[in-house]
């Protein structure tokens, strides 16, 4: 298997250092960690504009909601699409450099944005611009930076990662609403921008693609110190090992039942909640301000059900989880056409309760799985998987517009979704928990 070419990693002893330095110095994975989570957050400006500016782009231009969705559908497809080989190019060119040319590209798209006259241009500055460049900061780049700077605390980290990444999409939302409303859509499109390019200098200082780099091992490594030499090789290289494994995980079934499950988990979340709940609300007589405010509360309790996924993940079986997880998101979704009003009634704040908690909760059980299973290409195989969230969610995106286009209603959508969260329940109760597979140095012509 090939994607760069490495000389054999030498080992010096861990510097030495007293009790006192132990207690008191904090290690520098979480840093990186911090500045990662507020990467995160400031790429995920855009994932929040769809449904909040769909409404104002309809007005203007007279768009259908299904010619909307599919610029849409394209960002949630490269967005998807890209992670796998982000994951390789990190491997390739190091986390540092990858997260600020995709930081870049968001801020590019969305400036861009304010330009465009017809669906095809929105479709080129929101689909693929923006879609490149947030699946580059997709979560294969939370799963990276657990893999590479912690051997313990796993779960948790990738569970608060998991949570800054979907929370900073969910807390845009009042602020692009309220932008929308008062200074216009395009005046919304430049505050993504700004947020993704404010980041920048953080990510450029701060973060360091390995342990080595600063003299360190990972957090809650006794082994030691690995010194980790420059990679070398080309692109190509590293999208070749993208491709290779996923040929190699594509002949296990647990690859699969992560994938469906996964699918399932991005047709529910991204692809119609993320992207129809606002255009559903409206049309129930609900203000837009207000059902972006819900959306955000989705956010605010997604932090607590995420991070205590994490905590749990290092300490249940994982596809235990994922089953309660899909099984809890099929029944709330059964509920919600007889929630919708054009008032916030107690029973829609319960179902953004239950919804928040559960929003990504599946994320680190995933991750944690394809790290079992998979051994050291667990992120690369876990960045497939996520392709699959993300196919999941632009399918459902634009067949959830045509639902809407042709039956003046969501109801169809919901209910469909429900079923498939059974089917997510059932799938990933049947994965089988294997031991690490023995991983060799990855090497390249």
């Amino acid at each position: 298997m090939t994607a760069e070419s490495v000389d054999e990693p030498t080992e010096t002893p861990a510097p030495a250092t007293t009790p006192q330095q132990r207690q008191r110095r904090i290690h520098p994975a979480w840093i990186v960690a911090l500045v990662a989570l507020i990467a995160l957050i400031g790429a995920a400006g855009f994932r929040a504009a769809p449904g909040v500016l769909m409404l104002p782009l309809q007005e203007e231009f007279g768009w259908t909601t299904a010619e909307l969705s599919l610029a849409v559908t394209v960002n949630l497809l490269l967005f998807g699409l890209t992670a796998p080989f982000a994951a390789a190019l990190m491997q390739r060119f190091g986390i540092r450099a990858v997260t600020v040319t995709a930081l870049f590209v968001i801020g590019a798209g969305a400036a861009l944005s304010v330009f465009v006259a017809t669906p095809a241009q929105l479709i080129l500055t929101w689909g693929v611009l923006i879609g490149l460049g947030t699946g580059s900061m997709a979560l294969v780049f939370a799963a990276t930076i657990t893999d590479t700077w912690f051997a313990t605390r796993r779960g948790l980290v990738s569970g608060v990662l998991t949570a800054g990444s979907a929370t900073g999409q969910l807390i845009f939302l009042p602020v692009i609403a309220v932008a929308a409303e008062d200074i216009g859509w395009r005046g919304a499109s430049l505050i993504i921008a700004g947020g993704a390019l404010a980041v920048v200098p953080l990510v450029w200082i701060f973060l360091r693609n390995r342990p080595s780099d600063l003299g360190v091992t990972r957090y809650g490594d006794t082994g030691p110190l690995v010194v980790a030499p420059r990679p070398k090789g080309s692109a190509w290289g590293a999208a070749r090992l993208a491709i290779t494994t996923l040929r190699d995980a594509a002949r296990t079934k647990t690859f699969w039942a992560l994938a469906i499950g996964f699918a399932i988990c991005g047709a529910t979340t991204n692809g119609l909640i993320g992207t129809h709940f606002i255009p559903s609300a409206h049309d129930h007589g609900m203000p837009t301000t207000t059902a972006a405010g819900l959306l955000a509360v989705v956010g605010i309790f997604d932090i607590a059900g995420t991070v205590f996924s994490g905590w749990l993940t290092d300490r249940v079986n994982p596809r235990i989880l994922l089953a309660a997880y899909y099984a809890l998101r099929g029944v709330s979704l059964l509920f919600l056409p007889s929630l919708l009003s054009a008032e916030v009634q107690p029973s829609i704040v319960v179902f953004i309760v239950i919804y928040g908690l559960d929003w990504v909760a599946t994320v680190p059980p995933t991750i944690a799985l394809c790290r079992e299973v998979f051994g050291d290409r667990g992120p690369l195989v876990f960045g497939w998987v996520f392709a699959s969230h993300q196919i999941g969610a632009g399918i459902a995106s634009v067949l959830a517009g045509l639902v809407r286009d042709h039956t003046g209603q969501y109801t169809v959508a919901w209910f469909a979704a429900a079923g498939l969260c059974a089917v997510a329940a059932l799938v990933s109760a049947t994965i089988r928990r294997h031991p690490a597979p023995v991983q060799s140095p990855v090497t390249s012509d």
